[in-house]
């Protein structure tokens, strides 16, 4: 099953058309034939046959298409190839890069360059030299310069992106708590408001109506007195539709105020509007207008505003259809939707505040009105209020008083059986700053930004050990490269060889035999030793080689030559 499931991973990143865009193509392409041209192009100048230039070149272009879904055998083969080809340079710099990128786990990784290097230390060395450090000291530099390097610098970028990444959803997540947290509070210190000005000054008015009702029809009053008894409670009632606007109100968002304030006459460009974005939406409207109480009106307006919005937002592209319904007894706000259409299977996530339904029925409760959500008999969705024209009644007798929380989500987000509810982006519910930190800086198992770093240290501390030991090679090696004017002279032709040899160096140096083929061929039958008279390099073209060849265990001659660098 894991190898099933790893070729199909392999299918998609190497041939899926979707993991192949347009940007990519190119970018892909024109890299490829970049490398691909400066391999070629180092063999060609290396004087290499046809044949070698041919696989080598194809070898770089494998190893560059296959470095995304292949990262360990295209870095394997990309040392290998840099190894035995001088033109590799280039090829295993971007390889490195992006296997720093894509290989996870410092297990893996360190096996990965491990392989890379003892390939591309064989190939690039091989035959091996004798009794020399400094070519392999040399190596291990060019390798930690051209792979190693490059690989942290991508591992560092990448990390360092995703902690900017982490850092910003962080910082998203608590600016929107913080705005939620102060709308929670606003809202609740509303709702105080109005249900203490409900409670007292309501109660107060409904008495004052009661006792003014009663005045006007005693028989004991004079007409006057009647008269000034229904002024008082017209008065009430009036006072007492005023109060249940006002407690409406408190009960809005602030920011919405405003739009909500012209009631059932913005109805028609809430229509319009959505109908100019191409939202397949269509208005209706039937019998006779008549006024409504303004927290009717208002309330009216909210069905119709949050009718729309979970439209959009739950069944997109979905035909909406917004009704009014002037009945002889009330008005009917209604909004229907048609089934979401048919997708590829993806559920769209959506932000969710989930205070949609709650917050309408509570609306239509202080409006003496009562709100209806759920399946139309099609498989859309139906929200509709019912508001009458007068308020006989008090609102907390009102029919659409709030029913028992439904467990399925507020805001008709159950409308689509397998929609996600929640603010539409990921949440970090981890409260111990510590946790919070390990979780930002260890995303994965192994593959962290303390476990980069740390890798990073000890690839910097091998590098300056090797190059201290490479340093203190060159300078060994050196010794041996050199012998002076004085020396030289000292030594006679005739000399036994035993002599000779314990006033040269010791040894011959892995500059020497790039000496010896710079004089002329030895004599027949003679042993000589070659080296340099001066610093190794002093700036001039030319540099001055002392030869010593022996015969018959003395010295048979002694030459010098002056030879280009």
């Amino acid at each position: 099953m894991d190898v099933t499931a790893r070729a199909g991973d392999l299918w998609r990143q190497l041939a899926e058309p979707s993991q192949w865009s347009r940007r990519r193509v190119v970018g892909e392409s024109a890299l490829t034939a970049v490398l691909g041209f400066v391999t070629a192009a180092a063999e060609y100048l290396g004087g290499h046959n046809g044949l070698r230039i041919g696989l080598v070149t194809l070898a770089a272009v494998v190893c560059s298409l296959a470095r995304r879904a292949l990262p360990v055998p295209a870095l394997v083969a990309a040392g290998a190839l840099s190894g035995y080809a001088g033109g590799g340079a280039l090829l295993i710099t971007v390889v490195g890069w992006s296997a720093g990128r894509r290989i996870d786990g410092v297990l893996r990784a360190s096996t990965a360059f491990g392989a890379c290097f003892g390939l591309y230390t064989v190939l690039s060395l091989w035959p091996w030299p004798q009794r020399s450090v400094v070519p392999f000291v040399f190596g291990t530099v060019l390798f930690l310069v051209l792979a190693v390097f490059p690989a942290l610098a991508a591992r560092y970028w990448t990390q360092r992106r995703t902690l900017l990444r982490t850092l910003q959803e962080l910082n998203v997540q608590l600016l929107r708590e913080r705005r939620m947290v102060a709308g929670q509070a606003r809202m609740r210190e509303r709702q105080r408001i109005a249900q203490d000005m409900h409670d007292s000054l309501g109660h107060q008015l409904t008495l004052i109506s009661v006792h003014t009702g009663a005045l006007e029809v005693d028989p004991q009053l004079t007409g006057r007195q009647r008269e000034v008894a229904a002024v008082l409670r017209a008065a009430s009632m009036t006072a007492m539709r005023e109060l249940r606007a006002v407690v409406g109100v408190l009960g809005d968002d602030t920011a919405q105020g405003a739009e909500a304030s012209q009631g059932l006459a913005g109805v028609k460009s809430l229509v319009e509007s959505a109908a100019a974005t191409g939202t397949p939406v269509s208005f209706t409207q039937s019998g006779t207008v008549r006024p409504l109480a303004p927290a009717a009106g208002h309330a009216g307006y909210r069905v119709a505003q949050e009718g729309l919005t979970n439209a959009y937002k739950h069944a997109p592209g979905a035909p909406i259809t917004v009704s009014l319904y002037y009945e002889p007894d009330s008005l009917v706000v209604e909004v229907v939707n048609a089934p979401p259409p048919e997708t590829s299977g993806e559920i769209r996530e959506v932000i969710s505040g989930g205070q949609g339904l709650s917050g309408l029925r509570e609306r239509a409760r202080l409006a003496s009105g009562m709100v209806h959500a759920g399946r139309s008999t099609d498989g859309g969705f139906r929200l509709a209020g019912v508001f009458p024209y007068e308020s006989a009644t008090s609102p907390a007798d009102a029919p659409g008083a709030p029913a028992a929380f439904d467990s399925r989500g507020d805001d008709f987000g159950w409308q689509h059986d397998a929609a996600a509810s929640g603010e539409g982006g990921p949440v970090i519910d981890r409260l111990d700053p510590l946790e919070e930190f390990k979780s930002i800086m260890g995303a994965r198992k192994g593959n962290g930004l303390l476990v980069g770093c740390g890798i990073a240290a000890l690839l910097l501390a091998a590098v300056a050990v090797v190059c201290l030991i490479g340093v203190l090679s060159l300078g060994r090696e050196a010794d041996g490269v050199a012998v002076g004017p004085r020396d030289y002279a000292a030594v006679t032709v005739g000399d036994s060889e035993a002599q000779v040899r314990q006033r040269l160096p010791s040894r011959q140096s892995a500059f020497t035999p790039g000496l010896r083929d710079r004089v002329p061929a030895a004599p027949a039958g003679a042993s000589c030793l070659v080296f340099g008279s001066g610093p190794v390099w002093d700036g001039s073209a030319t540099e001055t080689v002392y030869r010593f060849c022996f015969m018959d265990g003395k010295l048979a001659a002694k030459q010098t030559f002056r030879v280009p660098r």
